[in-house]
């Protein structure tokens, strides 16, 4: 009975070593929807023997009202667009990185780097970007008079302009229209650039951010704002749309990496990073998705044709009249949803 005894415990305890390392051998990771292929998780996996538990967002706000609301998520990497870094450094809840433990951060390009939502890139990883600018099909109008966001303010294109549903991407154009920053948090430069964007809603046919290169191939809307990585995707199949990079200034958007504050899988979760970081990994995502890589050395991997399109990646010269999204404050962004209903609601 004994020795029945003592096996039994054997077991259980080599049951127990085993499900604890498989516990550990894991690293949670939460990102923007369809970022990351399937393949580049798999090889992740299969190059570490670390299994990967992937979960998508489909905003910011969902993913930080998540987080917030359970106090250990669990997760050890988030992918937060710019501004939300800027928000979550303040609520203390990103690892300060260690970059001794990403050998391959040197691959990033260097204008992504310290910026506004994270100065000293303590905290996070610049991994892709993209440009809010002004769409066109050339079928229906001439694309070099559109030049500036104050030229879609034209009773030309009544009831034809396509916005984004998005309450910062669209006060943006009002407030570069003005010549204040879009990240403005003086509550009159709010309203005044609520008052112009009621000027141009007239001209305003929908608002939407779910299927714009869908959109733009079926000529659903054929003039209005996008982001360069859809209007790229769309133009593969519809060559008669451009893209503006509006000359009174326009959203630089980033979607970062970070390691949370509790990542309870706190190593694995740098090898995931610098995986990620590799030129020839970071070029696959990039190609899979069709969005612009921060990552330099492995956008000197691409065909020319990619790596030299100005949709995807305008010169230095165009970049500087660009802005990265900051965080505004809770008080400021409740200023802005206020608005925004007005704006729809059309009053």
């Amino acid at each position: 009975m004994t020795s029945i005894l003592q096996y039994v415990i054997t077991l259980l305890s080599i049951f127990w070593i085993s499900s604890t390392f498989a516990a550990k051998n894991v690293v949670n990771v939460y990102t923007w929807a369809e970022e990351i292929p399937h393949d580049v998780i798999h090889q992740f996996e299969k190059e570490t023997g670390i299994k990967v538990n992937y979960s998508t967002f489909d905003t910011n706000e969902v993913m930080f009202a998540k987080l917030r609301a359970t106090k250990n998520a669990g997760y050890d990497v988030v992918e937060p667009s710019s501004y939300y870094i800027d928000r979550m450094r303040r609520h203390n809840m990103l690892e300060t990185l260690d970059k001794s433990k990403l050998p391959n951060f040197k691959n990033l390009d260097p204008f992504f780097l310290n910026t506004a939502y994270d100065p000293q890139n303590e905290f996070s990883i610049p991994f892709v970007w993209g440009i809010t600018g002004i769409f066109v099909n050339k079928d229906y109008y001439t694309h070099n008079t559109l030049v500036k966001w104050s030229d879609l303010n034209n009773n030309k294109f009544t009831n034809q302009l396509m916005f984004l549903d998005d309450a910062r991407e669209v006060f943006s154009i009002a407030l570069r229209m003005l010549s204040y920053s879009i990240n403005d948090n003086n509550p009159d430069h709010i309203k005044e650039a609520y008052l112009k964007l009621k000027e141009i809603l007239p001209n305003v046919r929908l608002f939407n951010s779910d299927a714009v290169a869908s959109i733009l191939i079926d000529e659903d809307a054929t003039v209005g704002m996008s982001w360069n990585g859809d209007l790229f995707k769309a133009n593969l199949e519809n060559n008669k749309l451009a893209f503006v990079f509006p000359k009174d200034g326009f959203e630089i958007w980033v979607d970062n990496f970070t390691i949370l504050k509790d990542a309870p899988h706190r190593d694995n979760a740098y090898a995931f990073l610098n995986f990620l970081m590799r030129p020839d990994i970071a070029k696959k995502v990039s190609m899979n998705i069709n969005y612009s890589t921060a990552n330099l050395a492995a956008r000197k991997l691409m065909p020319s044709e990619i790596k030299n399109n100005p949709t995807l990646y305008p010169s230095k010269e165009v970049l500087r009249r660009g802005e990265f999204q900051t965080d505004i404050g809770e008080k400021t962004l409740a200023l802005y949803e206020k608005y925004w209903e007005q704006l729809k609601m059309g009053a």
